[in-house]
């Protein structure tokens, strides 16, 4: 549960982002969406390593 503490005359606003950020930070709607289904471990692994190659390539491109 995230708590945010409200301090005295601050706007309703203010603390709306706060509570947003913070809640973004956590990752809980990522979390809900990929167990919305199964995927199975070999499938992820693969995800991985092309994200992973992605963004190597990413970075052998900016460095030339």
């Amino acid at each position: 549960m995230l708590i945010i503490p409200i301090k005295d005359g601050e706007n309703i606003d203010k603390a709306l982002k706060r509570y947003k950020r913070k809640f973004d930070k956590t990752g809980t709607v990522r979390q809900l969406r990929s167990r919305q289904q199964f995927t199975k471990p070999s499938v992820a692994r693969r995800a991985e390593v092309q994200k992973a190659q992605y963004i190597q390539r990413l970075k052998d491109s900016a460095e030339s």
